[in-house]
């Protein structure tokens, strides 16, 4: 039988669901034989995207993440059925950036993304990033819920 996924991109965000989703990531290309791309966007604002600020912030966020998840590298490294794992990094506004700059040029077959279970009240100001990968993105989504939102 051939594998459903072939490329996995799983959202980080450091929030409560991150190790969640993961975890999850990490099992379903495991099972599929996929291709795991880790992607983290740092929340800017247009104009500051340009700015020298905003490219040290994004460099210094990059060696943070990418030694945080270097537990995840050596156990896809040490796991044969994952062919490899990548990581990217997109600057901007989340939900834009998310997509536009990270998901669509990965082109993956699954997005695995977490669930914060914001309350209406603050929804209602910060929206939802994985409603919109669920509504935006071009392929199937996950979405894992955060750690006590079950």
């Amino acid at each position: 039988m051939a594998s459903l996924y072939k490329r996995i991109f799983a959202a980080i965000d450091g929030s409560s669901a991150e190790d969640a989703v993961i975890e999850r990531a990490l099992e379903l290309a495991a099972q599929s034989g996929a291709e795991l791309v880790l992607g983290h966007v740092v929340d800017a604002l247009p104009s500051d995207v340009h700015s020298a600020n905003c490219r040290m912030l994004a460099e210094e966020e990059e060696r943070i993440l990418r030694e945080r998840l270097a537990p995840v590298f050596e156990r896809v490294d040490a796991d044969p059925r994952i062919p490899a794992v990548d990581f990217r990094l997109g600057v901007g506004r989340v939900g834009e950036a998310l997509v536009e700059d990270l998901i669509e040029p990965c082109r993956p077959d699954l997005v695995v993304c977490g669930e914060r279970g914001y309350s209406d009240f603050k929804y209602a100001f910060v929206g939802s990033v994985s409603k919109r990968l669920v509504r935006d993105a071009k392929c199937d989504v996950l979405v894992v819920k955060a750690e006590g939102a079950r």
